[in-house]
Protein backbone atom coordinates (compact mmCIF):
# COMPACT_ATOMS: atom_id res chain seq x y z
CA UNK A 1 0.00 0.00 0.00
CA UNK A 2 1.33 3.45 -0.94
CA UNK A 3 1.84 5.78 2.02
CA UNK A 4 0.78 9.33 1.12
CA UNK A 5 2.62 12.06 2.99
CA UNK A 6 0.77 15.16 4.15
CA UNK A 7 2.12 18.53 3.03
CA UNK A 8 1.68 21.65 5.12
CA UNK A 9 0.40 24.76 3.38
CA UNK A 10 3.99 26.06 3.43
CA UNK A 11 5.39 23.15 1.40
CA UNK A 12 6.07 25.25 -1.71
CA UNK A 13 7.73 27.93 0.43
CA UNK A 14 10.12 25.33 1.81
CA UNK A 15 11.00 24.08 -1.67
CA UNK A 16 11.65 27.63 -2.82
CA UNK A 17 14.05 28.03 0.10
CA UNK A 18 15.84 24.79 -0.92
CA UNK A 19 14.96 22.96 2.27
CA UNK A 20 15.93 19.33 2.75
CA UNK A 21 12.53 17.67 3.17
CA UNK A 22 11.92 14.50 5.19
CA UNK A 23 9.06 12.25 6.26
CA UNK A 24 8.25 13.21 9.85
CA UNK A 25 5.39 11.16 11.30
CA UNK A 26 3.59 11.17 7.96
CA UNK A 27 4.23 14.83 7.19
CA UNK A 28 6.70 16.21 4.66
CA UNK A 29 8.71 18.63 6.77
CA UNK A 30 11.93 20.68 6.39
CA UNK A 31 14.86 19.12 8.24
CA UNK A 32 17.25 21.94 7.39
CA UNK A 33 17.68 24.80 4.92
CA UNK A 34 21.39 25.58 5.22
CA UNK A 35 22.83 23.66 8.15
CA UNK A 36 21.66 22.68 11.62
CA UNK A 37 24.60 24.54 13.16
CA UNK A 38 23.87 27.83 11.37
CA UNK A 39 20.12 27.63 12.01
CA UNK A 40 20.65 26.80 15.68
CA UNK A 41 22.92 29.80 16.21
CA UNK A 42 20.49 32.04 14.33
CA UNK A 43 17.76 31.31 16.90
CA UNK A 44 20.12 31.80 19.84
CA UNK A 45 21.57 35.05 18.50
CA UNK A 46 18.82 36.69 16.41
CA UNK A 47 15.54 35.09 15.30
CA UNK A 48 14.29 32.05 13.43
CA UNK A 49 10.97 31.09 11.84
CA UNK A 50 9.56 27.55 12.00
CA UNK A 51 6.76 25.70 10.22
CA UNK A 52 5.14 23.60 12.95
CA UNK A 53 1.89 22.90 11.11
CA UNK A 54 2.33 19.18 11.67
CA UNK A 55 1.42 19.64 15.34
CA UNK A 56 -2.10 18.52 16.22
CA UNK A 57 -4.93 20.81 17.34
CA UNK A 58 -8.05 19.53 19.09
CA UNK A 59 -11.01 21.73 20.01
CA UNK A 60 -12.96 20.72 23.13
CA UNK A 61 -16.39 22.31 23.70
CA UNK A 62 -19.63 21.55 25.53
CA UNK A 63 -20.88 22.37 29.02
CA UNK A 64 -19.00 19.38 30.49
CA UNK A 65 -15.85 19.80 28.38
CA UNK A 66 -13.55 21.44 30.92
CA UNK A 67 -14.68 19.24 33.83
CA UNK A 68 -14.40 16.05 31.78
CA UNK A 69 -10.91 16.93 30.55
CA UNK A 70 -9.77 17.91 34.04
CA UNK A 71 -10.55 14.40 35.25
CA UNK A 72 -8.40 13.01 32.45
CA UNK A 73 -5.21 15.08 32.69
CA UNK A 74 -2.57 15.38 35.41
CA UNK A 75 -2.40 19.15 35.80
CA UNK A 76 -5.32 21.24 37.06
CA UNK A 77 -7.20 22.87 34.18
CA UNK A 78 -9.75 24.44 36.54
CA UNK A 79 -7.29 27.17 37.57
CA UNK A 80 -6.93 28.45 34.00
CA UNK A 81 -8.54 31.70 32.94
CA UNK A 82 -9.25 32.51 29.27
CA UNK A 83 -5.99 33.60 27.67
CA UNK A 84 -3.82 31.26 29.74
CA UNK A 85 -1.94 28.13 28.64
CA UNK A 86 -0.91 25.11 30.68
CA UNK A 87 1.57 22.28 30.12
CA UNK A 88 -0.18 18.99 30.83
CA UNK A 89 -0.20 15.20 30.39
CA UNK A 90 -2.54 12.53 29.18
CA UNK A 91 -1.66 9.46 31.27
CA UNK A 92 -2.41 5.76 31.28
CA UNK A 93 -3.80 4.15 34.43
CA UNK A 94 -0.26 3.04 35.27
CA UNK A 95 0.97 6.64 35.07
CA UNK A 96 2.73 6.32 31.70
CA UNK A 97 2.70 9.36 29.44
CA UNK A 98 0.36 9.01 26.47
CA UNK A 99 1.31 12.52 25.40
CA UNK A 100 2.48 15.85 26.74
CA UNK A 101 0.16 18.60 25.56
CA UNK A 102 -0.56 22.31 25.80
CA UNK A 103 -4.01 23.33 27.05
CA UNK A 104 -5.31 26.74 25.94
CA UNK A 105 -8.30 28.04 27.91
CA UNK A 106 -10.70 29.69 25.49
CA UNK A 107 -14.16 31.12 26.30
CA UNK A 108 -15.96 28.23 24.61
CA UNK A 109 -13.84 25.49 26.17
CA UNK A 110 -10.31 24.23 25.50
CA UNK A 111 -7.88 24.31 22.60
CA UNK A 112 -5.37 21.45 22.82
CA UNK A 113 -2.04 21.33 21.02
CA UNK A 114 -0.65 17.79 20.82
CA UNK A 115 2.34 16.05 19.28
CA UNK A 116 2.09 15.23 15.58
CA UNK A 117 2.72 11.53 16.10
CA UNK A 118 -0.08 11.34 18.67
CA UNK A 119 -2.89 13.41 17.18
CA UNK A 120 -5.16 10.51 16.21
CA UNK A 121 -4.28 8.53 19.35
CA UNK A 122 -5.03 11.48 21.64
CA UNK A 123 -8.28 12.26 19.84
CA UNK A 124 -9.51 8.69 20.26
CA UNK A 125 -8.34 8.49 23.88
CA UNK A 126 -10.26 11.62 24.85
CA UNK A 127 -13.41 10.44 23.09
CA UNK A 128 -13.24 7.02 24.76
CA UNK A 129 -12.52 8.33 28.27
CA UNK A 130 -14.88 11.30 28.61
CA UNK A 131 -18.64 11.55 28.83
CA UNK A 132 -21.44 14.09 29.16
CA UNK A 133 -21.92 17.22 27.09
CA UNK A 134 -18.50 17.32 25.46
CA UNK A 135 -17.53 17.61 21.80
CA UNK A 136 -14.03 17.04 20.44
CA UNK A 137 -13.01 18.19 16.98
CA UNK A 138 -9.71 17.45 15.26
CA UNK A 139 -8.92 20.69 13.42
CA UNK A 140 -5.29 19.87 12.59
CA UNK A 141 -5.60 19.83 8.80
CA UNK A 142 -7.42 23.17 8.79
CA UNK A 143 -4.81 24.83 11.02
CA UNK A 144 -1.33 26.14 10.30
CA UNK A 145 1.24 26.89 12.99
CA UNK A 146 4.18 29.24 12.47
CA UNK A 147 6.63 29.86 15.31
CA UNK A 148 9.18 32.64 15.62
CA UNK A 149 11.88 32.20 18.25
CA UNK A 150 14.89 34.16 19.38
CA UNK A 151 15.93 37.47 20.99
CA UNK A 152 14.51 39.46 18.07
CA UNK A 153 11.21 37.58 17.82
CA UNK A 154 9.15 40.29 19.54
CA UNK A 155 10.44 42.98 17.17
CA UNK A 156 9.61 40.88 14.11
CA UNK A 157 6.14 40.02 15.40
CA UNK A 158 5.23 43.60 16.25
CA UNK A 159 6.51 44.93 12.93
CA UNK A 160 4.50 42.32 11.03
CA UNK A 161 1.20 42.38 12.90
CA UNK A 162 1.41 46.12 13.61
CA UNK A 163 0.46 45.95 17.28
CA UNK A 164 2.26 45.54 20.63
CA UNK A 165 2.84 42.13 22.24
CA UNK A 166 5.32 42.92 25.01
CA UNK A 167 2.42 42.69 27.48
CA UNK A 168 1.70 39.08 26.55
CA UNK A 169 2.72 36.89 29.48
CA UNK A 170 4.78 33.73 29.19
CA UNK A 171 2.27 30.90 28.64
CA UNK A 172 -0.37 33.42 27.64
CA UNK A 173 -2.17 33.99 24.34
CA UNK A 174 -4.50 36.38 22.57
CA UNK A 175 -6.52 36.39 19.36
CA UNK A 176 -5.83 39.19 16.88
CA UNK A 177 -6.94 40.36 13.45
CA UNK A 178 -4.34 40.83 10.73
CA UNK A 179 -5.99 42.41 7.74
CA UNK A 180 -9.04 40.22 8.10
CA UNK A 181 -7.02 37.10 8.99
CA UNK A 182 -7.68 35.71 12.48
CA UNK A 183 -4.48 34.70 14.28
CA UNK A 184 -4.05 33.15 17.71
CA UNK A 185 -0.75 34.43 19.15
CA UNK A 186 0.84 32.57 22.08
CA UNK A 187 4.13 32.90 23.96
CA UNK A 188 5.53 29.50 24.90
CA UNK A 189 8.34 28.04 22.80
CA UNK A 190 10.52 24.96 22.68
CA UNK A 191 13.94 26.56 22.29
CA UNK A 192 14.63 28.31 25.60
CA UNK A 193 14.48 31.68 23.86
CA UNK A 194 11.67 34.20 23.91
CA UNK A 195 9.26 33.42 21.12
CA UNK A 196 5.75 33.22 19.79
CA UNK A 197 3.42 30.78 18.05
CA UNK A 198 0.94 31.90 15.41
CA UNK A 199 -2.10 29.70 14.73
CA UNK A 200 -4.22 30.52 11.70
CA UNK A 201 -6.18 28.96 8.86
CA UNK A 202 -3.84 26.95 6.66
CA UNK A 203 -4.87 28.88 3.53
CA UNK A 204 -3.59 32.12 5.10
CA UNK A 205 -0.24 30.79 6.27
CA UNK A 206 1.89 31.34 3.11
CA UNK A 207 1.18 35.09 3.07
CA UNK A 208 2.07 35.42 6.76
CA UNK A 209 5.23 33.33 6.33
CA UNK A 210 6.47 35.59 3.51
CA UNK A 211 5.57 38.74 5.44
CA UNK A 212 7.48 37.56 8.52
CA UNK A 213 10.56 36.80 6.43
CA UNK A 214 10.40 40.20 4.71
CA UNK A 215 9.89 42.12 7.95
CA UNK A 216 12.47 40.03 9.75
CA UNK A 217 15.23 40.63 7.21
CA UNK A 218 16.64 43.60 9.16
CA UNK A 219 16.82 41.36 12.24
CA UNK A 220 18.68 38.56 10.39
CA UNK A 221 15.72 36.17 10.43
CA UNK A 222 16.15 32.74 8.85
CA UNK A 223 13.91 29.68 8.33
CA UNK A 224 14.69 26.87 10.76
CA UNK A 225 14.19 23.13 10.24
CA UNK A 226 13.40 20.27 12.57
CA UNK A 227 17.09 19.45 13.01
CA UNK A 228 17.92 22.71 14.78
CA UNK A 229 14.62 22.60 16.68
CA UNK A 230 15.84 19.34 18.21
CA UNK A 231 19.29 20.61 19.19
CA UNK A 232 17.77 23.79 20.61
CA UNK A 233 15.41 21.91 22.92
CA UNK A 234 18.16 19.44 23.85
CA UNK A 235 20.43 22.25 25.07
CA UNK A 236 17.56 23.39 27.29
CA UNK A 237 16.97 19.89 28.70
CA UNK A 238 13.43 19.84 27.31
CA UNK A 239 11.94 16.35 26.89
CA UNK A 240 10.72 15.03 23.54
CA UNK A 241 7.82 12.62 23.24
CA UNK A 242 9.06 9.27 21.95
CA UNK A 243 12.51 9.83 23.44
CA UNK A 244 12.42 11.14 27.01
CA UNK A 245 8.72 10.61 27.63
CA UNK A 246 6.68 7.60 26.52
CA UNK A 247 3.97 5.34 27.89
CA UNK A 248 6.78 3.50 29.68
CA UNK A 249 7.93 6.61 31.57
CA UNK A 250 6.10 8.68 34.18
CA UNK A 251 6.21 12.43 34.89
CA UNK A 252 7.90 11.67 38.21
CA UNK A 253 10.78 9.84 36.53
CA UNK A 254 11.08 12.64 33.97
CA UNK A 255 11.41 15.30 36.68
CA UNK A 256 8.05 16.84 35.77
CA UNK A 257 6.17 16.32 39.03
CA UNK A 258 5.45 20.06 39.25
CA UNK A 259 2.92 19.57 36.46
CA UNK A 260 1.09 16.81 38.35
CA UNK A 261 -1.51 18.11 40.78
CA UNK A 262 -2.05 15.39 43.37
CA UNK A 263 -4.40 17.80 45.18
CA UNK A 264 -7.04 17.09 42.52
CA UNK A 265 -9.75 14.66 43.59
CA UNK A 266 -8.82 12.23 40.88
CA UNK A 267 -7.27 11.86 37.44
CA UNK A 268 -6.12 9.03 35.22
CA UNK A 269 -2.93 7.53 36.65
CA UNK A 270 -3.11 9.29 40.03
CA UNK A 271 -3.21 6.08 42.10
CA UNK A 272 -0.21 4.61 40.28
CA UNK A 273 1.82 7.80 40.56
CA UNK A 274 1.13 8.07 44.28
CA UNK A 275 2.29 4.47 44.69
CA UNK A 276 5.45 5.16 42.71
CA UNK A 277 6.16 8.24 44.79
CA UNK A 278 5.69 6.31 48.03
CA UNK A 279 7.92 3.44 46.90
CA UNK A 280 10.60 5.82 45.64
CA UNK A 281 11.62 6.79 42.11
CA UNK A 282 14.11 4.24 40.82
CA UNK A 283 15.37 6.19 37.81
CA UNK A 284 15.45 9.83 36.81
CA UNK A 285 15.99 11.88 33.69
CA UNK A 286 19.19 13.94 33.69
CA UNK A 287 21.20 16.11 31.37
CA UNK A 288 24.70 15.01 30.44
CA UNK A 289 27.71 16.92 29.15
CA UNK A 290 30.59 14.92 27.69
CA UNK A 291 34.02 15.61 29.15
CA UNK A 292 35.74 13.98 26.18
CA UNK A 293 35.24 13.59 22.44
CA UNK A 294 32.27 11.79 20.96
CA UNK A 295 28.63 12.11 19.98
CA UNK A 296 26.14 10.45 22.33
CA UNK A 297 23.16 8.86 20.62
CA UNK A 298 19.81 7.51 21.79
CA UNK A 299 20.20 3.99 23.11
CA UNK A 300 23.83 4.28 24.19
CA UNK A 301 24.47 2.76 27.66
CA UNK A 302 25.30 4.98 30.62
CA UNK A 303 27.62 3.35 33.17
CA UNK A 304 29.39 4.11 36.42
CA UNK A 305 32.58 2.90 34.81
CA UNK A 306 31.75 -0.77 35.25
CA UNK A 307 28.00 -1.35 35.55
CA UNK A 308 25.25 -0.10 33.25
CA UNK A 309 23.15 2.40 35.24
CA UNK A 310 21.00 3.88 32.50
CA UNK A 311 20.58 4.78 28.85
CA UNK A 312 20.77 7.86 26.63
CA UNK A 313 17.37 8.98 25.32
CA UNK A 314 18.58 11.89 23.11
CA UNK A 315 22.03 13.13 22.20
CA UNK A 316 23.95 15.38 19.82
CA UNK A 317 26.70 17.96 19.61
CA UNK A 318 25.79 21.24 21.27
CA UNK A 319 26.28 24.00 18.68
CA UNK A 320 26.82 26.52 21.49
CA UNK A 321 29.28 24.44 23.54
CA UNK A 322 30.91 22.49 20.75
CA UNK A 323 30.77 19.27 22.73
CA UNK A 324 28.53 16.24 23.11
CA UNK A 325 25.40 16.62 25.23
CA UNK A 326 22.58 14.25 26.01
CA UNK A 327 19.49 13.47 28.02
CA UNK A 328 19.11 10.07 29.59
CA UNK A 329 17.67 8.04 32.42
CA UNK A 330 19.97 6.89 35.22
CA UNK A 331 19.45 5.13 38.52
CA UNK A 332 18.32 7.72 41.08
CA UNK A 333 21.52 7.49 43.13
CA UNK A 334 23.46 8.87 40.14
CA UNK A 335 20.99 11.70 39.36
CA UNK A 336 23.02 14.25 41.30
CA UNK A 337 24.15 17.45 39.62
CA UNK A 338 27.90 17.44 39.05
CA UNK A 339 28.41 13.72 39.47
CA UNK A 340 30.43 11.81 36.88
CA UNK A 341 29.18 8.93 34.80
CA UNK A 342 30.31 7.38 31.52
CA UNK A 343 28.60 6.93 28.16
CA UNK A 344 29.65 3.98 26.06
CA UNK A 345 30.24 5.29 22.55
CA UNK A 346 31.16 2.34 20.36
CA UNK A 347 34.04 0.74 22.28
CA UNK A 348 34.95 3.83 24.32
CA UNK A 349 33.68 4.90 27.73
CA UNK A 350 33.52 8.69 27.62
CA UNK A 351 33.19 10.61 30.90
CA UNK A 352 30.12 12.80 31.28
CA UNK A 353 28.98 15.26 33.90
CA UNK A 354 25.40 15.11 35.19
CA UNK A 355 23.53 18.41 34.82
CA UNK A 356 20.12 19.21 36.28
CA UNK A 357 18.05 21.71 34.31
CA UNK A 358 19.42 23.54 31.29
CA UNK A 359 22.54 22.03 29.78
CA UNK A 360 23.39 25.35 28.11
CA UNK A 361 22.76 28.68 29.81
CA UNK A 362 21.31 30.89 27.10
CA UNK A 363 19.60 34.23 26.54
CA UNK A 364 16.86 33.94 29.12
CA UNK A 365 13.30 34.35 27.99
CA UNK A 366 10.67 36.25 29.94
Amino acid sequence: MVHTLVHTSLYQEHLALHAKMVDFHGWTMPMEYTSIMAEHRCVRESVGIFDLSHMGELLVTGSDGVTAMNALVANDISVLAPGQIQYNFLLTKSGGIIDDILVYRIPEGLYLVVNASNTTKDYQWIIEHTSGDIQIRNITLATALIAIQGPNSLAVLEKTLQQPFSHLAYYGFCDVDWGGVQIRVSRTGYTGEDGFELYLAHVDAPALWVELLVNGAEFAIAPIGLGARDTLRLEMGMPLYGNEITEETTPLEAGLERFVKFSKANFFGKKSLLAQKKQGIKRRLVGLELQGRGIPRAGYPITDGETVIGQVSSGSISPMKGKGIALGYVQTAYAVSGSQVYIKIRSDFVAAKVIKGRIVQNNKRR
